[in-house]
């Protein structure tokens, strides 16, 4: 049996799905438990283009979470091309320890979506891996970093982002421990080739 093409969707048709993102991102980091209802007004659009685009709670968040991790892996290509590889990785540590906020934030929300018998098992973290893999390669054939760090490992090493606190002053703990990461990242370093 052949699967059906994905259909794009239609500028306002897509608009308004980014909008529904947008303001359940809020409203779900706000309170897991926000009713799908007020999500819907705070996006600008009725009960029905509502539920065509998310039928259920566990579709929303599960799409938020695919959504944030999905901006966060693709903005490891837009920043190689427009820095140099070492600022480019520092950079989209930051935009990692955004996310890793946000995700804090909704973890209650992704909590309740994925737990219950018959619900859906929450995404993986591949595209991250793969962004955190194409930084690394890049650094390492710059000489900017050690040779052979992989993106596992460079995940096990900020995976303190997933302790901070979300409602303290994460950014100046995040920094400093990104900086300490990307300290020793250089130790080793080669130099540029």
């Amino acid at each position: 049996m052949q699967q059906k093409k994905a259909v794009p969707l239609r500028s306002d048709a897509q608009r308004n799905r980014e909008s529904i993102l947008e303001a359940a991102v809020a409203e779900l980091t706000r309170c897991a438990d926000a009713p799908l209802s007020v999500i819907a007004k705070k996006a600008g659009v009725g009960q029905a283009t509502f539920y065509r685009n998310f039928p259920n709670r566990e579709a929303l968040v599960l799409e938020i979470y695919r959504h944030e991790m999905q901006q966060v892996a693709d903005s490891a290509a837009e920043l190689l091309a427009a820095r140099e590889p070492g600022r480019a990785l520092r950079e989209w540590m930051d935009h990692l320890a955004r996310f890793a906020m946000t995700k804090a934030g909704l973890a209650d929300a992704i909590r309740q979506a994925t737990s219950g018998p018959g619900s859906p098992a929450k995404p993986g973290h591949s595209s991250v891996a793969d962004a955190a893999g194409l930084l690394l390669r890049a650094n390492e054939e710059a000489g900017t970093i050690r040779p052979g760090v992989s993106a596992d490992d460079f995940l096990l090493a900020i995976a303190g982002l997933w302790q901070l606190d979300p409602h303290g002053d994460w950014q100046s703990r995040a920094r400093r421990l990104l900086d300490i990461v990307m300290d020793g990242l250089r130790a080793g370093a080669p130099g540029p080739r």
